[in-house]
């Protein structure tokens, strides 16, 4: 792992939870429909994302609801490039303002 700023961590993160959510649920291909209840819960209880954000933990709810929000976002604007960088720089700003 490298030693960037927070967002950098953050997306690092992110990128470990999805290849982490795959390998879980490998035999249906990665189909999760409440993937992001599952992303909240592994980034909260099993990441390091709460000490990344200076702020308190955020409540699994506002996090999922955050993670739907910004899937819907990134597949509407598709912006390209990689998907855990854009959500990172998303995520943070969101979870330290709540």
């Amino acid at each position: 792992m490298t030693t960037g700023n927070a967002d950098d961590r953050i997306a690092e993160l992110l990128h470990e939870a999805a290849e982490t959510h795959h390998v879980v649920y490998r035999i249906v291909d990665g189909d999760d429909p409440d993937w992001a209840s599952w992303y909240a819960n592994w980034l909260l209880d099993l990441s390091e994302l709460p000490d990344l954000l200076d702020a308190r933990p955020p409540v699994r709810s506002h996090l999922v609801h955050a993670l739907v929000e910004l899937d819907r976002q990134f597949t509407a604007e598709s912006p390209g490039g990689r998907w855990e960088d854009w959500y990172a720089e998303r995520l943070a700003d969101r979870l330290r303002a709540s």
